[in-house]
């Protein structure tokens, strides 16, 4: 499976919230918002205070992506 952080660059664009400010806002990383960016694993830590900062939920900043066929492990 396979997570996607789109939701929360909409998020952060319909409440006019920079990235630079989430980090600030959240206290997170540089480091983890570039793993966001890359749509990598976090910690679930860095959701917990991101989800805080916005007042939303995980559900509103992230998607789990199921794998497509023919890609699942055996």
């Amino acid at each position: 499976m396979a997570v996607s952080y789109d939701r929360l660059w909409h998020l952060l664009i319909d409440k006019h919230m920079s990235k630079s400010e989430l980090i600030r806002a959240a206290k997170i990383s540089t480091n983890a918002m570039a793993h966001l960016g890359k749509n990598e694993d976090v910690r679930v830590e860095v959701l917990v205070k991101i989800c805080k900062t916005l007042d939303c939920t995980m559900d509103d900043i992230m998607e789990i992506i199921p794998d497509q066929a023919g890609e699942r492990m055996a």
